[in-house]
């Protein structure tokens, strides 16, 4: 017998008297009850433990709910304001750090990545020739499809760099320093982890403090962001407020990370290693967390986080050889689509246990939506949430006046 996720929700006895979600602000407005059914709908359907919503409109927080289980053995309901692995959501953040230190004059877009690092000799000449720019364009000339994805070889790259396992992001860049490019830089586009890898790298260079420091103080502070930090692997140095992280299930283990475990382990506690992974893929925030980042990202809060005409470049169109889709680019950390004389922007992050989506609308709606699982089939997922998003949010016919902002701090 098939039962509903809000059956077993009250069957266990998890929900609160508000309904489906846990929220900050009492019984969810019936206006805004359509997000409520897409999520627990989407946990229901998916069989993933638990999700947090937060919604903006106009740069005011109208939303911000959790759902489901944090911690399924210890029965604990997600917050509105839990703290969820983010994946490549950490893209944008990584972007408007680098942008943030060409608006002060400490990096040019076009000044050269390797050269900035000074790490080794690459063995492909033309990784000297590698920009700014193009590593935020993924254009710099990797292409996972055709090789590999090094961020995900934790033990041989560390071997080939002289290293102790698990690599971290320097011993990662030297072993591809040995390693061809599959394109010349700038010729084309593939979606690159390691790209980013090398960006934090040389915000580190440029800054002269740790990546995780430089975000956290230059990017995220000012707007009042405080509880975003760079991840763990491992389950027991979760962060306060931390969800666990849930595979599918039937998930097969996996060798750990560190060879000090010998055990096989769930995928999301061992199976990559986090903390290499900081600025395209590590960071820990809540759904609130991103909203807020979002709303100062684009100007409409104050303080903005870039200058209009540097947020204008963020999201221009490159050059054609580097678009794939009509009307839809990657531009420098985000994906971008055209409508009007304005844009949606948009971010997805996916990793073992961690589903992600975080969306900035023309029509001054933004939404970020967490979920501690994944799902087997993760894309037929990703395209549920983006719709059902876009279609509850299609069916708010008076958003309220609220502000809810200032309750998370």
């Amino acid at each position: 017998m098939k039962v509903s996720f809000l059956a077993l929700c009250a069957i266990a006895g998890l929900c609160r008297a508000q309904g489906p979600g846990v929220s900050v602000s009492g019984a969810p407005a019936p206006r805004l009850a359509a997000f409520d059914e897409l999520v627990t709908g989407l946990l229901g359907r998916y069989q993933v433990p638990g999700a947090a919503l937060a919604v903006a409109k106009d740069g005011r927080l109208v939303l911000a709910h959790g759902y489901g289980l944090a911690d399924r053995d210890q029965k604990q309901p997600v917050q509105p304001d839990s703290l969820f692995r983010v994946a490549s959501i950490s893209k944008p953040v990584t972007s408007v750090a680098v942008l943030s230190l060409v608006e002060r004059g400490k990096l040019r877009l076009d000044d050269r990545a390797f050269g900035i690092l000074n790490l080794g000799e690459p063995s492909d000449d033309r990784v000297r020739r590698v920009t700014i720019r193009q590593l935020l364009l993924h254009a710099g000339g990797w292409d996972r499809d055709k090789g590999f994805d090094p961020m995900f070889i934790p033990f041989k790259a560390a071997e080939a760099a002289g290293a102790k396992p698990p690599a971290s992001c320097e011993a990662v860049i030297r072993y591809m320093l040995t390693q061809p490019l599959q394109f010349d830089p700038g010729s084309a586009t593939s979606y690159s982890n390691f790209g980013y890898c090398v960006l934090g790298r040389v915000i580190e260079k440029v800054s002269g403090q740790s990546y995780e420091e430089y975000v956290r103080s230059a990017v995220l502070a000012p707007i009042g962001i405080t509880r975003m930090r760079i991840g763990h692997t491992r389950a027991e140095e979760r962060a306060p407020d931390e969800v666990r992280y849930y595979d599918f299930p039937g998930a097969p283990l996996a060798r750990s990370v560190f060879p000090s475990e010998r055990e096989r382990v769930p995928r999301p506690y061992g199976g990559f290693y986090i903390e290499a992974m900081d600025s395209h893929g590590g960071w820990i925030a809540s759904a609130i967390d991103l909203v807020r980042f979002l709303v100062h990202a684009d100007g409409t809060v104050k303080p903005a986080l870039l200058k209009p005409e540097t947020v204008s470049q963020m999201i221009a169109r490159p050059a054609a050889r580097l678009v794939t889709e009509p009307g839809t680019w990657y531009g420098l950390g985000w994906q971008v689509r055209k409508a009007g004389q304005d844009a949606n922007w948009w971010h997805i992050g996916s990793l073992d246990g961690t589903t992600t989506l975080m969306v900035r609308t023309f029509q001054g709606m933004y939404w970020a939506l967490l979920l501690n699982g994944s799902p087997k089939q993760q894309d037929k997922l990703f395209d549920a949430m983006d719709e059902g998003l876009w279609k509850a949010a299609g069916s708010i016919k008076e958003w309220p006046q609220r502000d809810l902002f200032d309750r998370f701090r």
